[in-house]
């Protein structure tokens, strides 16, 4: 049985941590803050409750495989989910469209488009997401499931998305994701498409062609919602460490990782204490590690958060009752901008049923650096919006930042093929002997699915070793 120390409590961290308690480890978790969960918080005031971080769970499948894997008790067992259905509802004011799709449906989805871009564009749109598609199939082991070698990440940096036969695209390098959306989609359909991907904090102008895989997975694994917000899902995987008998040390900052003898040997925390190991896990942002702590140069370090915006986030408590049919999930598309705009129905996050709690987001940007920018968008999805509102809280990428130490507020968003791999992220092995990534700044990156993902790859290469090839 050997000792684990966990660097952070977010959700990658926590899922490998309950992963290596299960095999046998002796795992402890310091965290800095005061609680767990990393950016999957929750806020409550006057009655009314906010997720402050992710609203939607995609590929639900890796945490039921979590709960398989660690305790008796499934998933679903342990918090009340449920697919959101209609999936989403896309606004674009800029040219009078106002669509929602059905969730789990194809033909529904294209039904849809036809009905609001002309006939056609249901067909287009399914043509783009049957070529990301086939770019998931090629890219799924070696970019979610498996261990990111010096010679997969090689394979990773060609651009997987197979364009269109006579496009028009340039055959002299691959195609960005914009030039995607404007020849194979065209006019206001293309918007939703780059749309989507600006939402995770991508430039469609210079993201590749696979990051059509994004709206591909959305509409292909449906999006999930947990009943009392998604920290209800943070409670849930905190709770079965607890089970697996993980110690959690919180108040906790690390101020260096110790090595002896040519490894990782344990941790040199903010107060004095050392806490020995005999393997590391850092479940943050490398890049906060102290420079002498990290097995390479502080300036080689994969610096994967470069250029990751910050989130801007408005808590919104309105008067009156949230209206029969409200989509829970509205994307508003104007002038290059998306706002994200969420609107759950659900009891716990409203004092009464005369109330409605709405949260709105988009990446710090232009349209979207100031509230009163994200109202006048969020008012194209809300109607009275201004009216109805009682108050607000506002919280920018500072707030962020001192919340869950993310540098910047930035929120990484998932690893992506192609791009000359400047889209991957550190490997989960490090070149110091003892030392592993984990959470949504180390391979395959950002999100509450691939960070949880990153608790399987972690888990394999210390208990396996060099032999392990993947998560199954």
């Amino acid at each position: 049985m050997a000792r684990i120390a966990v660097i952070g409590a977010g959700m990658g961290a926590m899922a490998t941590a309950a992963r290596l308690a299960v095999a046998g480890h002796r795992v402890t978790v310091y965290e800095r803050g005061a609680t767990y969960g990393g950016a999957v918080g929750w806020y409550e005031r006057d009655g009314f409750a906010f997720d402050t971080g992710p609203g939607l769970l995609h590929l639900p499948a890796v945490y039921r495989d979590l709960f398989v894997k660690t305790g008796k008790r499934p998933l679903e067992d342990c918090v009340d989910m449920a697919q959101a259905d209609p999936a989403v509802r896309h606004v674009l004011p800029g040219h009078g469209i106002d669509v929602t799709l059905p969730g789990a449906s194809h033909g529904g989805v294209a039904a849809a488009f036809d009905a609001a871009f002309g006939r056609g564009a249901g067909e287009r749109w399914n043509g783009v997401l049957g070529r990301a598609r086939d770019a998931w199939d090629a890219t799924r082991r070696p970019l979610l499931e498996e261990p990111l070698p010096g010679g997969a990440r090689r394979t990773l940096s060609g651009d997987p998305y197979p364009a269109l036969r006579r496009s028009g695209l340039l055959r002299r390098r691959t195609p960005t994701l914009a030039e995607v959306a404007g020849r194979e989609l065209g006019g206001p359909l293309a918007e939703v498409l780059t749309g989507v991907v600006r939402g995770y904090g991508l430039d469609p102008a210079t993201a590749p062609g696979s990051a059509a895989v994004l709206p591909y997975m959305e509409q292909t694994f449906g999006s999930w919602y947990v009943r009392g917000g998604m920290r209800a899902l943070a409670t849930a995987v905190y709770e079965r460490c607890l089970e697996r008998k993980v110690a959690f040390v919180f108040g906790a900052e690390v101020r260096e990782v110790l090595v002896r003898d040519g490894r990782a040997a344990g941790l040199l925390l903010a107060d004095g204490a050392e806490a020995a190991a005999d393997s590391v896990v850092c479940g943050i942002d490398p890049r906060r590690l102290p420079a002498g702590s990290l097995p390479w140069p502080a300036e080689a370090v994969p610096a994967r958060g470069d250029g990751v915006p910050g989130r801007i986030t408005l808590l919104l408590a309105l008067r009156g009752a949230r209206p029969a049919g409200t989509v829970h999930r509205t994307l508003v598309h104007a002038d290059g901008a998306q706002v994200t705009v969420m609107r759950p129905d659900d009891p716990a996050t409203r004092p009464d049923a005369e109330h409605e709690a709405v949260t709105v987001s988009a990446v710090d940007g232009p349209g979207t650096s100031e509230p009163g920018e994200l109202l006048n968008l969020a008012e194209k999805a809300v109607q009275g919006l201004r009216e109805r509102l009682l108050w607000q809280e506002v919280r920018t990428p500072a707030d962020v930042e001192a919340a869950t130490g993310a540098l910047g507020g930035a929120v990484p968003p998932p690893a992506l093929a192609g791009a000359g791999g400047r889209l991957l992220y550190p490997a989960n092995s490090t070149a110091l002997p003892g030392l592993y990534l984990a959470g949504g700044w180390a391979h395959p990156g950002g999100g509450l699915a691939h960070a949880g993902m990153t608790g399987a790859l972690v888990a394999g290469l210390i208990v396996e070793g060099a032999d392990f090839r993947g998560s199954q």
